[in-house]
């Protein structure tokens, strides 16, 4: 061998070294691209959520300070009608008190004027009976006199002649007799009518006594009322001065309030800001990735090698197999075009996450398997190998990722993977893909907020010169 041929293979072989490098170092900058995309992605949601929370902050301020400020004014409208009240309330205690106490001393003397008539009353009823007492003593003795001149007649008129002076004498004194006898009756009478006015105008003062007695009572208990009216007036006053006391700590509050409200305001500006930016950055970040994975095509179109050129093969390899299956069903009537191509999706009734159904289940169900689980033994770092459709429906996965749904939705979202459509980036991305094959990082999401970096080999599967959907082999990073 000469020396300019083994500097030709050595340069070759210089060439090739370089080239593998540069796929190697290519696929890690994809790495790299898409995680900090996820990152950027997640940051953009985070963002998207402070927003919210933000704004909801700014609306809660804004109607606490509302309610303070209506705090502050509902106060002041009281204070000022307490005040009146109060104002009121002062008038008619210190009318009431003065009323009550001028009432209070009338009764007073009424019932010491009521008691001061009874006593007298009492006092000419003692009289009366007395000149009844006498009346009656008169009345005794003209009725004896009478009786002596009656007497006195009868001997005069056996004496005759000699009597006759002394019969006219019995004569007059028995006039007189009947004279006293008639004025004793009527002073008799008229004492009784007398002693039943009086012993009426008797009863009439006790009652009078006892009413101004009771009137008194009265004015006792509205003087007690008086004093009551005087407590709620002070009652009153320590209210308004309860009120003042509270006044500055609320309008302290509506002060602070309208700070803070301004202070959320800004917050949520900056954050509505620097979600923008991160929106950029989000869609920035996936224009890159999208040059990385182009970039990557090229390498491995240019015949540079690279770590994942045994995946590439493969999945390009197992997309051509399906593709041939499919067209072979097709051809031999045991599926038509229209329903391989069905698209009308109907939902898995109570499923969570949501699957659904379309007329091609039971065909996938019966042909993918065959081709999809060897693969899975190629390469332990091999997460799955899938069919999608144009719209990311992934109809039957690995047996591993085709569990039945439980109650978990987190459980479910990890292991009844089948059934679903994936429509993100990735998803779509692989089943509308028509190159020759699609090299994808992402993160996958494995419910619960948990994600693995993954990386996406797809290929296209065509069905009689038709786009159907793409073959998805995942691997780990």
């Amino acid at each position: 061998m000469t020396a300019s041929t083994a500097q030709r293979l050595e340069s070759r072989h210089a060439d090739g070294m370089r080239q593998t490098d540069i796929g190697d170092r290519a696929g890690r900058l994809g790495v790299e691209i898409a995680d900090v995309a996820g990152l950027i992605s997640d940051l953009s949601a985070i963002s998207q959520q402070q927003g919210l929370q933000a704004e909801a902050a700014r609306t809660a301020a804004g109607e606490m300070n509302a309610a303070a400020g209506q705090l502050g004014r509902s106060m002041t409208t009281t204070r000022t009608a307490a005040a009146e009240v109060r104002a009121i309330l002062n008038q008619s205690t210190q009318a009431v008190s003065g009323a009550v106490t001028r009432t209070a001393d009338t009764m007073a003397t009424l019932s010491d004027g009521a008691m001061s008539i009874k006593t007298t009353l009492d006092g000419v009823s003692g009289t009366i009976r007395n000149v009844e007492a006498a009346s009656a003593a008169i009345a005794q003795i003209a009725r004896e006199t009478k009786l002596l001149a009656l007497n006195a007649s009868v001997e005069a008129a056996r004496a005759g002649d000699a009597g006759r002076g002394f019969a006219i004498i019995a004569n007059a004194v028995k006039g007189l007799a009947d004279q006293i006898h008639g004025f004793s009756s009527q002073t008799s009478s008229n004492l009784e009518q007398l002693t039943q006015a009086l012993g009426a105008l008797g009863a009439q003062a006790g009652g009078n006594a006892e009413a101004a007695q009771q009137a008194m009572a009265d004015s006792g208990a509205a003087a007690e009322a008086s004093s009551t009216l005087a407590d709620l007036v002070g009652s009153v006053d320590r209210l308004v001065t309860d009120i003042d006391a509270m006044a500055q700590p609320v309008e302290q509050s509506v002060t602070g309030f309208e700070t803070m409200q301004a202070e959320l305001a800004a917050l949520a500006d900056g954050v509505a800001e620097g979600r923008g930016h991160l929106a950029q950055a989000e869609k920035r970040t996936q224009s890159i990735l999208s040059i990385s994975e182009e970039f990557m095509l090229f390498l491995v179109q240019s015949g540079f090698e690279t770590a994942d050129a045994a995946f590439i093969d493969l999945a390009r390899s197992k997309a051509g197999e399906i593709s041939e299956l499919f067209s072979a069903a097709v051809a031999r009537g045991q599926i038509s075009m229209a329903d391989l191509f069905d698209e009308a999706y109907r939902d898995v009734p109570g499923s969570n996450p949501k699957q659904v159904l379309t007329r091609f289940n039971a065909f996938t169900d019966r042909v993918l398997p065959d081709v999809q689980e060897p693969v899975l033994g190629f390469d332990k770092r091999i997460a799955f190998c899938a069919a999608v459709d144009r719209n990311g429906y992934l109809p039957t996965h690995n047996t591993i990722y085709s569990q039945p749904q439980g109650s978990d939705p987190v459980w479910n979202a990890a292991n009844c993977r089948n059934r679903r459509i994936f429509n993100d980036r990735t998803g779509l991305s692989a089943g509308r893909s028509t190159r020759p094959f699609l090299l994808q990082t992402y993160r996958r999401d494995m419910g619960g907020g948990q994600f693995a970096l993954m990386k996406d080999c797809s290929a296209p599967i065509i069905v009689n010169g038709r786009h159907w959907g793409g073959l998805r082999l995942a691997f780990k990073v």
